[in-house]
């Protein structure tokens, strides 16, 4: 099934190039109102009658909520700045008016990729989790907690796996594990639009049983060559095939980091015993309230937390206003595994620090995990149908 939001009275049909059975709709408000009678919509294809604003607007929300639903645009003229928006606001191809050849090309490729978003069915079981971890200050040991927390998930294999390094500019994941990866998100580039399990998989460098690993670019200046919307994607397709996703990420709250967080099932929130760290993480608490982000997906994880420098974790939840779901001690055994490139958790699993983060794993993430698949058919649909925008169109939104 397809929707065609196009004016009636525009010339031309472009029901045979989409195929297959396509509902004409005159009005963005019409596709809206269609999806909610119908979540088993998988194409929109918006004509070049509709107005950008208004299409990338409604393509921004709906990709937060239903992420195999693919949009296809055609646009009277499309350029280099057409095509850099559409891709941000989550568009999967722009096809230039009149060009029907491409534009079935477009369609059959989109179905493709919702096709792999769903496992290829209509009945597809549940998919994996995505689990963000963030800390607005550098230096908390976001990485290592990020890495060590992936191999605790992964269990020696029980668990499919995939560690994504977001922090595109300085990312740390590949020389922590001592990988020599042949590919790079960057690489993603050339299948932006188009990707599925198959592409993805080609991105990732294997780490150990169950574990892999999306790592950052490694030259300089390929950070900015990723756009906001290849995160999406990969995101999304990453679901379909690996248990559980955990993101490391930078330390500021950059359009990828948001993209990012929409997609999540779980914030991981980092601080530790000192003043400047409790302060950005109050702060990155406002935002997330800011941004209307549920209260119950966030975990604050309490890291170095028995550190002797005059702040209890008394203090840190009184600062915070947050309970703390994870301490986390300090031990000069973390650097070491750092540096021999042996995660904690499979260098020395009885050591304080690696009990504590599977401890943390299972108690926390993989509980909330549990209790998330146990929802029923009705709840899931009820939050298919209630699409919000993504936080950086709210952040847009809100400074407006």
């Amino acid at each position: 099934m397809a929707i065609l939001c196009q004016p009636a009275a525009w010339p031309g049909d472009l029901t045979t190039s989409i195929g297959g059975d396509v509902t004409v709709v005159d009005s963005i408000e019409d596709v809206e109102r269609k999806l909610a009678a119908d979540p088993g919509e998988n194409l929109i294809v918006i004509g070049p009658a509709i107005e950008g604003g208004q299409a990338l607007a409604f393509v921004a929300t709906l990709r937060t909520r239903r992420a195999a639903t693919g949009v296809v645009l055609i646009r009277d003229h499309v350029d280099v700045t057409v095509l850099t928006e559409a891709l941000r606001a989550g568009v999967r191809e722009v096809v230039p008016t009149g060009a029907l050849a491409e534009l079935a090309e477009a369609c059959e490729r989109s179905r493709e990729l919702s096709r792999s978003v769903t496992g290829g069915g209509d009945d597809a079981g549940p998919t994996g989790e995505i689990i963000t971890v963030f800390s607005a200050k550098g230096g908390t040991g976001k990485t290592t907690i990020a890495v060590n927390l992936a191999c605790a998930l992964a269990q020696d294999g029980a668990k499919s796996v995939c560690l994504v390094d977001l922090d595109l500019a300085f990312g740390d994941v590949a020389i922590s594990l001592q990988l020599d990866p042949a590919r790079t998100i960057v690489d993603g580039l050339a299948m932006a639009g188009r990707l599925d399990a198959t592409g993805v998989k080609s991105l990732l460098t294997p780490h150990s049983p169950g574990l892999s690993v999306l790592v950052a670019p490694v030259s300089p200046g390929d950070a900015e060559r990723v756009p906001p919307a290849l995160v999406s994607e990969l995101l999304t397709v990453l679901r379909t095939m690996v248990d559980y996703v955990v993101v490391d990420t930078p330390s500021q709250f950059s359009e990828h980091v948001l993209n990012a967080m929409d997609a999540s099932q779980h914030h991981v929130l980092l601080t530790t015993p000192e003043v400047p760290a409790l302060k950005n993480l109050r702060l990155t608490l406002d935002m997330l309230d800011l941004l209307s982000y549920p209260r119950e997906i966030r975990s604050v994880v309490f890291n170095r937390s028995d550190t002797k420098v005059g702040l209890t974790a008394e203090d840190v939840e009184r600062v915070v206003r947050a309970p703390i779901a994870a301490h986390v001690p300090s031990s000069r055994a973390v650097p070491v595994s750092i540096n021999k490139g042996t995660p904690l958790v499979i260098a020395n699993p009885g050591h304080s620090v690696g009990q504590a983060i599977v401890r943390f794993a299972r108690a926390t993430v993989l509980a909330k995990s549990g209790a998330k698949r146990l929802a029923t058919p009705k709840s899931k649909a009820a939050e298919t149908s209630a699409p919000k925008p993504g936080a950086f169109a709210r952040l847009r939104k809100g400074r407006g």
